[in-house]
């Protein structure tokens, strides 16, 4: 991926206001971050854990979507697997949500997919960040990466039908 700005973050939003966007946390290392090892930025709002965001470049524009958890922890404990990268996880899996686009998402509509907590998927992939075990697969790096990338169009593709 490569690098976003503060400001290509906060325009690239979908799902929420101008005035929400700009609200909103965007991390503030951006210029420190692996982006060659990223397929899109995930981070939560560390003043709001509830609230979570990506953004990613999609059919060569930036795509930006604001997320919230479920409020459901009782399951978190068992074994669950991301449905965008499909990495498996003890406790490390929640219900993301994100109000649909346009007025869909003014009325309360919304999808939701079950999401890495941390939203690290691409250093998951690439072996970058511990997860306890890992599934066999016999797909390539290479596979894998477009696996994420595809189920991750998929998702937004949701969002803003």
């Amino acid at each position: 991926m490569k690098p976003m700005t503060e400001q290509e973050i906060r325009s690239a939003f979908v799902n929420c206001s101008k005035g929400e966007a700009k609200r909103l946390h965007v991390p503030r290392d951006l210029t420190e971050l692996p982006w060659d090892d990223l397929d899109f930025l995930g981070w939560r709002d560390p003043q709001a854990p509830d609230r979570a965001y990506l953004a990613a470049e999609l059919e060569g524009r930036p795509v930006a979507v604001a997320l919230r958890s479920s409020g459901a922890t009782s399951w978190q404990a068992r074994r669950s697997m991301c449905s965008l990268c499909v990495t498996t996880h003890t406790g490390g899996v929640s219900l993301l949500v994100a109000p649909l686009a346009g007025k869909a998402g003014k009325q309360g509509n919304s999808v939701g997919a079950y999401m890495c907590s941390d939203l690290a998927c691409s250093l998951y992939v690439r072996g970058k960040r511990e997860v306890g075990t890992r599934l066999h697969e016999s797909l390539t790096l290479e596979e894998r990466i477009r696996r994420t990338v595809d189920n991750l169009a998929a998702f937004v593709a949701k969002v803003t039908a």
